[in-house]
């Protein structure tokens, strides 16, 4: 019997967030330092993007990330 199974290819990984991100995140939106950094560790060990991460973990609202996408794409 043959299986053929597609796996993600998880060696690529994501460049981290940027200083400028995360000075966003704290100063524009008010999150804290503690919920910052959570999201950091996470998103480096899922290898995902932080602010997907953090609306994951529940640090950040819907219209949060929202704001953080549209300040992503703007800059």
């Amino acid at each position: 019997m043959e299986c053929n199974i597609y796996m993600k290819n998880t060696s690529i990984s994501i460049n981290p967030p940027s200083e400028e991100l995360c000075n966003f995140i704290i100063e524009k939106l008010g999150i804290s330092q503690s919920a910052l950094e959570l999201g950091v560790k996470r998103c480096s060990f899922e290898n995902s993007p932080l602010p997907i991460v953090m609306w994951s973990y529940g640090l950040i609202t819907t219209s949060q990330l929202q704001i953080i996408l549209l300040w992503l794409k703007d800059n």
